[in-house]
């Protein structure tokens, strides 16, 4: 009998990608292809929805022919996508009037500035658990409407749709059929409450959004549409959707409160399951969706940090310190210990808990010493002293974490995770499958398709690969952190 899969696709910023998943959940192909990033200004991040579709398509097309896999044995199929980045298309043509405004993109700034002014953020921040900053969607889709020629009028004829990365595609793949969304992404546009679980009128009279161009709202597991057969030769069903930290905490199998996972990609995103309960942070930490499975909701704090991997990348391409991000390691390890260096990367402004758009990167504490190893190292330390401000955020709200598990493309790095134990004095568990956004997602659509039971036989599946534990005494791990929230005064902008 001929083997069933699970097609996950992970829609990222940098790149499109998509997996293929046995009936034992094992990897059985990946194929990758990058796509463009657009700075038209500083502080804008841009993509083209065109080639996000196209390399989400043709990655799509290579794994099933890479590993000679015929779409009649692909069950379902799992979407999973960077979060917030805000598209609005034609609803006649199926073409974006602009631009995907991206998440890590700041031009609202001053928008959120002058909401701020007005006392509104608490009223914000109340209903959908989210800081009132340019991150998230709400502020970009109104800068959309407001700034391309004749956007609004469309909107309000009815002829406009608005989607997060996941609506677009789903929309694409069932040839305009569905205009549909799950719980997670929702959560993350600034106008969805999270209370009621529905799209909130005095939000969208704030932004001045009419309600007609959103997508409705699903649960993580549902028949979002079927695929044109066109595509694929034969229609497969969208059975599950989440954004891609929430369906990397159901990767990793995190699913009682106090669980937490962090994934390294270009951002870092810390998520800790609070259960049944919206704990509401002090802390500026954000209060999400972490999943919602047969009506079901589970709430998550979270804690974005805007660059993780991007500083790499950085490292790489623009100041060409690196030839390859897997040199870092070597190098990281090959540094002068103690050397006093601090990287701050707010390339697009700092993230949680500081919440600051207009602060911008800086290295202190160069000497005439310091070597290309010493930079290196530095710019992963950022990581983890990045993730220890968000963990005495949780701390501070009363929530423990009681484990840690990571992923992304970063835990390739084994020095890394050492300084993450370190300076998080506590334990890190990498697992075997480390694509666990797309795990997730696959995850969501097999229970769609009654291949799994539910959350009790997907924890069951977890495995651990390698554990990291703290090697430096804590009062260190403190005069280290010290060094870097002392860095941090220095590059805040107000």
């Amino acid at each position: 009998m001929a083997k069933k899969y699970t097609l996950a696709i992970d829609q990222g910023t940098t790149s499109s990608r998509a997996i293929l998943f046995d009936s034992d959940f094992r990897i059985s192909g990946i194929a990758q292809k990058q796509f463009q990033q657009y700075f038209p200004k500083d502080g804008w991040v841009e993509h083209d929805p065109e080639e996000i579709w196209t390399s989400t398509l043709d990655s799509c097309a290579e794994v099933l022919m890479k590993k000679s896999i015929s779409p009649e044995d692909i069950e379902a199929i799992g979407i999973t996508n960077q979060r917030e980045t805000t598209i609005l298309w034609d609803k006649e043509t199926g073409r974006s009037i602009y631009n995907a405004v991206v998440w890590q993109d700041r031009r609202t700034a001053s928008l959120c500035e002058r909401l701020k002014s007005k006392g509104l953020e608490s009223l914000i921040n109340k209903k959908t658990g989210l800081i009132l900053d340019p991150y998230f969607s709400a502020t970009k889709i109104k800068w959309i409407l407001d700034n391309v020629k004749g956007a609004r009028s469309k909107a309000e004829k009815g002829n406009l749709l608005f989607g997060t990365v996941d609506s677009f595609l789903l929309w694409r793949l069932t040839g305009g059929a569905s205009h549909k969304t799950d719980v997670t992404n929702a959560s993350r546009t600034m106008l969805f409450n999270i209370h009621s679980q529905t799209w909130d009128p005095e939000l969208l009279s704030l932004f001045d959004i009419p309600s007609s161009i959103l997508p409705t709202v699903h649960d993580c597991v549902h028949n979002f549409g079927f695929s044109k057969k066109d595509l694929f030769s034969r229609s497969i069903p969208v059975l599950g959707i989440a954004g891609d930290q929430h369906a990397a905490l159901v990767g990793q199998s995190c699913f009682e409160p106090g669980m937490m996972k962090s994934t390294f990609g270009t951002g870092c995103f810390m998520m800790l399951n609070t259960g049944s309960e919206a704990v509401r942070s002090g802390n500026k930490l954000l209060t999400t969706v972490a999943y919602r499975i047969d009506g079901q909701i589970k709430y998550a704090l979270e804690g974005s940090i805007f660059v993780a991997g991007a500083a790499v990348q950085w490292l790489r391409d623009k100041v060409h310190l690196i030839s390859s991000a897997e040199t870092t390691e070597a190098m990281a390890s090959q540094s002068s210990p103690d050397n006093g260096l601090f990287l701050i990367p707010a390339f697009t402004g700092l993230g949680a808990p500081y919440w600051d758009p207009n602060a911008r990167g800086a290295l202190f504490g160069l000497t005439r010493n310091t070597s290309d190893d010493d930079i290196v190292k530095a710019t992963l330390e950022s990581v983890s002293f990045q993730c220890r401000d968000l963990m005495e955020c949780m701390k501070r709200d009363g929530v423990l974490a009681s484990k840690l598990r990571v992923d992304g493309g970063m835990v390739k790095n084994s020095w890394l995770l050492q300084n993450l134990a370190d300076v998080l004095q506590l334990s890190v568990d990498k697992p075997n499958i480390t694509e666990t956004t797309a795990l997730g997602a696959a995850y969501f659509a097999a229970m769609g398709a009654n291949l799994v039971s539910g959350v009790d036989e997907i924890a069951e599946k977890w495995e651990l690969k390698r554990q990291f534990s703290p090697s430096i005494l804590p009062e260190r791990a403190d005069e280290m952190y010290l060094g870097w929230v002392n860095a941090v005064k220095r590059t805040l902008a107000h």
